[in-house]
């Protein structure tokens, strides 16, 4: 690994560690002022980018610390490819320069983007989405129909993908079908374009905007096929919506839908504040009380209760 800049460690360090763990597939919870993971409830983070373990041993000797550490905990990362993580998550990996002390700066070698190859058959992740996400086959099939989502070899994760506006996948994301089987794989693939996302298009002026893949599919069948454009950011960081509404210059409305938890709701009114500043008609709405978020909402309801009134697409 070569030495980072001081700006890109400080760029590593400004990610917000609970959206980082959240990402991974860790359940964050409040704990008095502070916050914890569900699945490993002797972890502590404060306030938004530090951790430790309050009990028990680490192999690596590593009891608490940046992001950075977090990320070789608990990622299996070393030092460079956990700054890369970071700076990827935050939108500002790529073409960033890294300089050796006493170095000109060179240019950081981009990491190829390469889809994952396709597995013969959809058959896994239609049971996934199906199964354990509460989608209808009938929603799934319009989104593999499409080349939005597919199933990967050899390891059979869902791949979420996001196309540039001439129609180039620029990002994908995978998600592993074992809920309830262990922990949780998430993970965006190598070399992707972060100011692009997952998203359907549409000859509207209005996008909305989620958090996750599963959630905008779990919203388009709530509201039975909105004809609006929807994006999902796959953070709370709006690099992929500037980079849409750059490209859909007739969209003058926006609806943020994002999670129904603290970094969700404080992402939406910063959001919705910044683009009313920008000339945007903006509106926010959660998932129904009770739920995290839409897909939560599917999943506690028969795929005929789910549905409800397409008034509510805006």
């Amino acid at each position: 690994m070569g030495m980072f800049t001081k700006s890109e460690l400080e760029m590593a360090k400004s990610v917000d560690l609970k959206a980082v763990a959240s990402a991974m597939g860790y359940t964050i919870k409040r704990v008095g002022k502070l916050y914890t993971i569900k699945e490993m409830d002797s972890i502590r983070i404060y306030p938004d980018n530090h951790w430790y373990r309050w009990s028990g041993k680490s192999s690596t000797g590593i009891t608490g610390g940046s992001q950075i550490d977090f990320m070789m905990e608990f990622g299996g990362m070393d030092i460079g490819e956990a700054v890369d993580y970071l700076l990827d998550f935050s939108g500002q990996g790529g073409n960033m320069t890294v300089q050796a002390v006493g170095s000109a700066p060179v240019e950081k070698e981009q990491k190829p983007f390469l889809l994952p190859p396709s597995s013969s058959n959809n058959l896994r992740i239609m049971r996934y989405l199906t199964e354990e996400r509460g989608l209808s086959g009938e929603t799934v099939r319009w989104f593999i129909d499409r080349k939005l989502i597919y199933e990967s070899e050899p390891y059979h994760n869902v791949i979420f993908v996001g196309y540039d506006k001439a129609g180039k996948a620029r990002f994908a994301s995978m998600r592993g079908t074992n809920d309830g089987k262990g922990k949780i794989f998430k993970c965006d693939v190598a070399g992707n374009d972060k100011r692009y996302a997952f998203h359907v298009e549409n000859d509207s002026d209005t996008v909305l905007v989620f958090e996750a893949a599963i959630d905008l599919m779990s919203y388009f069948e709530m509201y039975r096929r909105p004809q609006v454009h929807m994006l999902a950011l796959g953070m709370t960081a709006d690099n992929p919506l500037q980079q849409y509404l750059g490209d859909n210059p007739k969209i003058r409305n926006i609806g943020f839908r994002l999670d129904n938890d603290e970094a969700g709701r404080n992402a939406s009114y910063k959001l919705a504040e910044k683009y009313i500043r920008l000339g945007y008609r903006t509106d926010i709405s959660f998932p129904p009380d009770g739920c995290k978020d839409y897909n939560d909402f599917i999943r506690n309801y028969a795929h005929g209760k789910a549905r409800v009134d397409s008034k509510g697409a805006r």
